[in-house]
């Protein structure tokens, strides 16, 4: 049974509730991974490893969704399976989630959505694969991720393997550091690329620790700034494909996507389906393991944002 938040419309499992009462480390998870950014059975044995790695890195999983009109925070291995499976299932950013409720729909929820969730539920760290961005031609299609936006506006932590390798990374940068979006290369000192560890644009700002990276969430929280933190943490190097021939992919899916008028909502799942063929699966594999990557690491900064939380502000 799942119980309501302090917000009317969202209810938590009672193993997320219960650690949020307590003040325990939570990490929220999207579901659009789960909907549409892996074929099945892969999607849902991905969900299903990435809430055991939470679990044994000391923290509570939290994955978001839409189920029956309903936004459910934390769910069980029955409605996983089911929201894996179930044929027609919205892909629901942040301004689809007031429509899908009144229609009663099922959703997954993409980088923004569940942010907004995460953030009115009380979860402050969230660990994803990619965000969104400025897709490559945004200047002529105005692409551009709502996630960004939900970034400068959501003060909820992300981590992530940076921004999908098929947007415009410098672009995307340019973007964030003008929403005022701190970014901090766990570990590196430019920002990865997703499929591959590096794009060759430095960033100015590095945390080496899950207590490092914990600190910056603490204070950006305690100076009341509206935005998030983006964690950009690499691949595992073992991992990683190769940057130059994983661009040559990129280019090749997206000159498909364009010749055949596939943009907006359908773009990404099939420029990752796309990839995925030409790379002969190494791809989806990479997928897999830099989402399991950023898992563990969101767990420990929730465990060491929890035994330092940001103080409440007093005028």
């Amino acid at each position: 049974m799942h119980r309501p938040t302090g917000h009317a419309l969202i209810e938590t499992s009672p193993e997320v509730a219960e650690a949020l009462a307590a003040g325990r480390p939570v990490v929220a998870l999207e579901s659009a991974i789960v909907t549409h950014g892996m074929p099945r059975p892969r999607n849902v044995e991905t969900a299903l490893a990435v809430e055991a790695i939470v679990r044994e890195n000391a923290a509570t999983p939290a994955t978001v969704a839409l189920l029956d009109g309903r936004i459910r925070v934390g769910l069980d291995r029955g409605e996983l399976e089911r929201l894996g499976a179930a044929p027609g299932v919205l892909k629901a950013s942040r301004r689809d989630l007031a429509p899908a409720l009144a229609r009663k729909a099922t959703a997954g929820t993409t980088v923004a959505a569940t942010m907004a969730v995460a953030a009115r539920a009380g979860i402050a760290v969230f660990a994803t694969g990619g965000i969104g961005g400025v897709h490559r031609g945004a200047a002529e299609s105005f692409d551009v991720s709502a996630d960004l936006s939900e970034l400068a506006a959501t003060p909820v932590a992300v981590v992530c393997a940076g921004c999908k390798s098929i947007l415009d990374i410098p672009r995307t940068l340019e973007l964030l550091e003008t929403l005022g979006v701190p970014v901090l290369g766990y570990g590196t000192d430019e920002f990865p690329a997703f499929f591959a560890r590096s794009s060759g644009h430095r960033l100015d700002h590095r945390a080496d620790t899950p207590g490092e990276v914990a600190e910056v969430i603490r204070l950006h929280r305690q100076l009341q700034l509206p935005s998030g933190v983006l964690v950009a943490n690499p691949i595992p190097e073992a991992d990683a494909l190769p940057a130059a021939e994983i661009e040559a992919r990129i280019a090749a899916a997206c000159r498909e996507a364009e010749a055949a008028g596939i943009s907006q909502k359908a773009l990404t799942p099939y420029l990752l389906d796309r990839i995925g063929a030409l790379t002969g699966g190494r791809s989806l594999a990479a997928n897999i393991a830099l989402v399991k990557n950023n898992a563990a690491l969101a767990a420990r900064v929730a465990v060491e944002l929890s035994r330092n939380p940001p103080e409440e502000h007093r005028p």
